[in-house]
């Protein structure tokens, strides 16, 4: 962007004790890049003790820190990030993911904030999600296919649903629902595009693939991550409360 351009796009990352892989993260984001779409880097510290906000200084253009002494859920952290974000479009994505094509990625939000192109009429939109291809093993290609094609299909009967490593929304949007539930210490990502459901319209956009760490998947195993996705899930739905107390970090 130059200096006195209004950004479109406000990429917000929540981050927690990431500094192994947030300039590599953040590198993703070249100046070039930021400059050609209208994008600005808001980085939402959650209360760091390690080198990750020296990094997001350096590299970020807007650093949210928590200073409370109070624990941050990431709900929370993404909404202190949005109320500092200055972007017709926010992109919520986490330290641990990045575009896996940023100019292809950067493209169509930008389409997707003009109102133009084939997601004109939707107001967020879900992103397809897999590992790095060096870093994936067979039982990975299927499980994101199974997952990335259950999404869109939850998108086809109109049911608001998106993981939370990246979530499209247009701020006027995301403002007219109250943001994330800040109180939601899991399946914050759910409520959320269940929320934007109900009133408009979230698409499931195969365009916007993004690459995201095997991290929690190898230590915990798919059986547990997507049983606490799903007991969170419903809990949400049900109690509207989240099931687990704090969603683990992996580090």
């Amino acid at each position: 962007m130059t200096p006195n351009s209004k950004p479109i796009i406000s990429l917000i990352i929540p981050v927690l004790n990431e500094e192994k892989l947030l300039e590599a993260t953040l590198g993703f984001y070249t100046s070039e890049l930021k400059s050609a779409f209208g994008v600005e880097i808001v980085v939402s510290d959650g209360g760091s003790t390690d080198e990750s906000m020296g990094i997001a200084e350096r590299l970020a253009d807007v650093v949210v820190r928590h200073s409370s002494g109070k624990k941050q859920t990431i709900a929370e952290g993404r909404n202190l990030g949005a109320e500092r974000a200055s972007g017709s479009v926010l992109a919520f994505i986490n330290a641990d993911t990045y575009p896996y094509n940023p100019h292809d990625f950067f493209t169509q939000i930008s389409k997707f904030a003009e109102r133009q192109g084939k997601y004109s009429k939707a107001s967020a939109l879900a992103c397809p999600v897999r590992f790095a291809p060096d870093q994936q093993k067979f039982k990975d290609v299927l499980f994101h296919g199974f997952y990335n094609n259950y999404v869109w299909l939850l998108s086809l009967f109109r049911i608001g649903a998106g993981r939370g490593e990246c979530q499209i929304v247009r701020t006027d949007v995301f403002k007219a629902v109250g943001g994330y539930r800040s109180n939601l210490a899991a399946g914050e990502d759910f409520d959320l595009f269940a929320r934007i459901g109900m009133r408009a319209r979230v698409r499931f956009a195969r365009e916007l693939l993004v690459v995201e760490s095997p991290r929690r998947f190898r230590k915990f195993g798919y059986f547990r991550v997507v049983l606490w996705w799903t007991l969170n899930a419903l809990s949400v739905m049900f109690r509207g409360k989240s099931s687990s107390d704090e969603w683990e970090p992996v580090r």
